[in-house]
């Protein structure tokens, strides 16, 4: 039991810290048609990212890994219900990717301009779908005794999926508009700048709806109510939240990017601790759901697993924080000369 419980919490923070490492890159790719205003700026915006983006992706092949590995009961069963978001999902992410490297090998505007629309695809559709798939999720989805779907895509374009969807969106967005802020400078910054300041309270008014709704859509709360001391993550959610909109005002803008992680992994694990110890609940029939304790590998197996873990993330985190550090300069035109600049 106490296995199971472990690795459900691993789950839930391996994914948390997916989101809120590449949670910058999605925002910075949503807004890159909009912001970029010029050939020099969107390149700019591309390196501003350009070390990072795929070491951010560790961490899903990690959550992914973690879920087929710890409980392949709920992979099997997820990617067989949500197998056509998980799939266009997973088609962004490499289109995203080929983009990067692809736009600069031909010097055409019209070879720029695809690869300029892809990046877009590429970075929006993840951060909607998301957080479709994730309210679904929260939600519960219907499938029956044998794993099988009850629905079609339509069915997870619910009002509560559609609502996370857009929560995630605009949390991205504000999140990677607080990057470019960092890593940037001049009237690519004030844009960015601006975008942050101009979409937090559209991004705050969307999260009240998300915590409302999940009351009404939801079941989240009764371990809430059930365990008070669970209300501190979302004091940790609402603390970021705040955070970003005072530091914003003092152009702090990396303690601002700060908050902007801490209210994203808060806005996570609300509905991670919700879930408990359901990892896919089923809303046809809650008997039906999968959970920490009856869809985990054997004992064993957890066993090695924690083991690997805690060999490997401090490493992998260790490596990240060095990456972050080497990289913490602001991307000037200058840079963009360098052989290995995108």
């Amino acid at each position: 039991m106490v296995l199971q419980n472990i690795w459900f919490f691993l789950w839930g923070l391996l994914w948390a810290i997916f989101f809120m490492t590449d949670g910058f890159v999605f925002g910075m790719g949503t807004m890159y048609p909009f912001l970029g205003k010029t050939e020099e700026e969107k390149r700019i915006m591309i390196n501003s990212v350009g070390p990072l983006w795929d070491g951010n992706e560790v961490w899903l092949i990690t959550a992914g890994g973690v879920t087929f590995a710890a409980f392949p009961a709920v992979y099997a069963t997820m990617f067989s219900t949500l197998y056509t978001p998980l799939m266009l999902i997973l088609f962004a992410l490499i289109l995203r990717g080929v983009s990067f490297e692809f736009r600069s090998k031909v010097d055409s505007p019209k070879w720029k301009r695809v690869w300029d629309t892809t990046i877009f695809i590429g970075n929006f559709a993840p951060a909607l779908l998301f957080g479709v798939a994730f309210a679904n999720i929260f939600q519960g989805i219907p499938f029956d005794e044998n794993g099988i779907f009850q629905g079609t895509l339509i069915t997870l374009l619910n009002p509560y999926g559609l609502i996370g969807g857009v929560v995630f969106l605009l949390m991205f967005i504000v999140h990677g508009s607080l990057w470019l802020a960092i890593k940037t400078e001049g009237d690519l910054q004030a844009r960015a700048i601006q975008t942050g300041k101009r979409l937090w309270p559209v991004m705050a008014g969307a999260i009240v709806v998300c915590l409302i709704a999940s009351a009404v859509f939801t079941d989240l709360y009764d371990n809430y109510l059930a365990n008070p001391v669970l209300f501190l993550i979302l004091v940790l959610a609402v603390a970021g939240l705040l955070g970003i909109k005072v530091f914003m005002g003092k152009e702090a803008w990396f303690k601002a990017w700060g908050c902007s992680c801490l209210s994203i992994v808060g806005v996570t694990f609300f509905g991670v601790a919700g879930l408990f110890p359901r990892l896919y609940p089923s809303s046809i029939n809650a008997d039906l759901s999968l959970t920490a304790h009856n869809a985990s590998s054997s004992p064993l197996t957890l066993k090695i697993m924690l083991v690997v873990v805690v060999i490997f993330i401090p490493i992998v985190l260790a490596y990240q924080t060095w990456a972050y550090k080497l990289f913490s300069g602001k991307v000037t035109e200058e840079d963009l000369s360098h052989e290995e600049a995108y």
